[in-house]
């Protein structure tokens, strides 16, 4: 599913586009974790742990990427009523996701931890930089689901091609992989 050509041997260009698009993101991560590594050295550095909720998005998030894995293979299959339900159940997951983030900033707020602004400090603020731009990477996956799932019960909609749903599976479970990358990078260090 991910580099799949076509009948003439190469990749569809909306996916080459995607995989452009997702280096530029994954350069972006790394420049951005390597500056929190060498930002955490200084002696102003406040260590805290994440909140709660961030783990209970990490299983929502796990649990869109199995969604749409499924949702693909349904579509693939041609069954369509399956496939609504799967596609439908990635967004509402992808939504939840969203929300729990919400909460976890919410929960470090509650504990005076300032991410942005006076009283701030660059630990906090790092980790709403990254979490906040991880963030509206998983907002446009939830607008290309929403898109999709609308899609999915439009009637007149016939089409059969797997390109357009590959192209937002790919895309949501790179947004998955980046997370999960995230999260075990502040949890650990």
């Amino acid at each position: 599913m991910i580099a799949q050509s076509g009948k003439d041997g190469r990749m569809h260009p909306h996916k080459f586009t995607l995989w452009v698009g997702i280096a530029s993101i994954c350069m972006m991560f790394a420049g951005l974790t390597s500056a929190y590594l060498v930002k955490r050295a200084q002696s102003n550095w406040l260590e805290f742990s994440l909140p709660k909720s961030f783990w209970i998005s990490t299983v929502f998030i796990l649990a869109s990427s199995l969604t749409m894995f499924l949702a693909v293979k349904a579509f693939k299959a041609r069954e369509r009523k399956r496939y609504r339900a799967l596609i439908s159940l990635t967004c509402i997951l992808g939504l939840l996701f969203g929300l729990f983030q919400w909460y976890g900033f919410q929960d470090l707020a509650s504990r005076g931890i300032q991410i942005f602004g006076n009283g701030s400090n660059p630990a906090a603020s790092f980790l709403g930089v990254i979490i906040g731009l991880h963030f509206l990477h998983v907002f446009g996956g939830i607008v290309a689901l929403v898109i999709t799932v609308l899609r999915a019960y439009n009637r007149k909609v016939k089409n059969y091609d797997a390109t357009p749903i590959e192209v937002v599976a790919i895309y949501w479970h790179f947004v998955d992989i980046l997370w999960i990358y995230l999260f075990v990078f502040f949890a650990i260090i």
